[in-house]
């Protein structure tokens, strides 16, 4: 069944619609042709017994007035019957008759031995009585029949009303049985000339129907192998522009790394150059000797050089990444809070679940560090460090992480503008194909969001 099923659908549609519509419309094409065969057949009996009928009415109903007024024929009209059917061209096509009175008596037939006998009446006989010709094939089954049927030839058996000369009133009927000869050579003629018809129209509906699904087949099938032909191309499009935007990320990453790598060497420098001799400086200050006068210039000195020192030291640990590259996600997060919790003296609360992250790559830790770096440095220096909160979490594969405070927000119901920090943290963010949202909090205070999908190391 499914070894059908699949070969019907690899069919086109005009070789679906060819065999389907085609065993529909054979079976219509049979049940029409068989109705038109019986119509035609019919409308021929009734013509042919209409026919004999008005042709015997010719020669029975002068013969039969007699039945008028009595239930048998006179012993004249007996022997001019007998002379009809024996001595005339009647005779010939005529082989049998019988003539029937009401309740089904017969009252006169061609077997002598019916007459006086009575039998069930039959439909026809009944619309004989009724004033309607009608005639069948006999039916030999009938008990009336046993003489017709011992003939051992078909026979139209014809009911016709006889009727009173002067006053029309149906006074007998009259059963005779023709032979059908001519009237099934009609018949035949007739049933081939209609299932002819039949099978011609139907074929040629058949045929115009093929030729307009064939039609519209043809250019589904080229209108379909032309979407193929653009999906095709579309998909080609779209792993061709995935691998440039792969490429890109990577690129970013890179240049990111590279930018790190920038900060780190400038911190170290900062820390290693002039720090050092700044510290150095302070050193030979406090050995010289105090000169009259000179006390508070020298102590404004140191106090200067000695501000140098730690606003240097200060951007050097800014700068400078610690080693995250052994580090979790959730050991950077943590060690971040704790120590800008040391520096500023604010609590921060950390909520960290990375359960069903894949591993992280330098690139995408380099990018968390900043993120909360830059995040509690915003707090602190706008919120007054109120409510210090950060939390990381999956979902579905991607990392979330925020950082919020209870600050007064920013200004409006959303930021118009981001500082350069935020800015650059974007870029840093999107670089990696992630996304980066700023707004107030419902309850209030600020969120910095964002979301990452990590691939991991190569």
């Amino acid at each position: 069944m499914v070894t059908i099923l699949n070969r019907w659908r690899n069919w086109s549609l005009s070789a679906q619609f060819a065999l389907a519509g085609g065993i529909v419309m054979l079976c219509a094409m049979l049940v029409v042709g068989q109705w038109v065969a019986a119509r035609i057949e019919e409308s021929v009996v009734r013509n042919w017994a209409n026919t004999t009928a008005l042709y015997m009415e010719s020669f029975i109903s002068p013969l039969s007035q007699d039945l008028a007024a009595a239930d048998e024929l006179s012993p004249l009209a007996h022997r001019a019957l007998e002379e009809v059917f024996q001595s005339t061209t009647l005779g010939e096509r005529v082989v049998s008759y019988k003539i029937w009175k009401p309740g089904g008596l017969i009252v006169e037939a061609s077997d002598k031995a019916l007459i006086g006998e009575r039998f069930p009446e039959s439909a026809e006989l009944r619309a004989a009585w009724g004033g309607r010709v009608s005639g069948e094939i006999a039916d030999p089954e009938d008990d009336e029949n046993r003489a017709e049927t011992e003939l051992g030839i078909p026979l139209l058996e014809i009911y016709s009303p006889i009727r009173e000369v002067w006053s029309g009133r149906i006074i007998g009927v009259v059963e005779f049985y023709e032979k059908t000869d001519a009237l099934i050579s009609d018949l035949a003629e007739a049933r081939r000339k209609s299932w002819a018809t039949v099978a011609a129209v139907f074929a040629a509906i058949g045929v115009i129907l093929w030729g307009i699904v064939a039609r519209g087949s043809r250019t589904i099938e080229t209108q379909r192998a032309e979407m193929q032909r653009q999906v095709t191309a579309l998909a080609e499009l779209s792993d061709h522009n995935n691998a440039l935007r792969l490429r890109v990320q990577g690129a970013a990453a890179r240049s990111a790394a590279l930018h790190d790598q920038v900060l780190r060497q400038l911190g170290a420098d900062l820390h290693d150059g002039p720090a050092q001799l700044l510290g150095y400086a302070a050193l030979r200050l406090d050995g010289l000797g105090v000169q009259p006068g000179a006390e508070e210039r020298l102590s404004e000195v140191d106090r200067a050089v000695k501000d140098a020192i730690r606003e240097i030291r200060s951007i050097s640990r800014g700068v400078s990444l610690p080693d995250i590259a052994q580090r979790s996600v959730c050991q950077i997060i943590t060690g971040l809070a704790e120590a800008h919790q040391a520096r500023s003296g604010a609590p921060v609360a950390v909520s960290c679940d990375d359960r069903g992250l894949p591993a992280l790559g330098v690139a995408e830790k380099t990018c968390i560090y900043r993120f909360v770096q830059e995040g509690l440095n915003n707090a602190w220096r706008h919120a007054e460090a109120r409510g210090q909160e950060v939390r990381l979490s999956a979902e579905a594969d991607r990392l979330v992480l925020c950082v919020c405070d209870d600050g007064p927000g920013f200004a409006g119901s959303a930021p118009n503008s981001e500082g350069l920090g935020l800015v650059g943290l974007r870029d840093r963010v999107e670089a990696l194909g992630g996304t980066f949202e700023i707004e107030n909090r419902p309850q209030g205070g600020a969120r910095l969001r964002m979301t990452l999908s990590p691939a991991g190391e190569s």
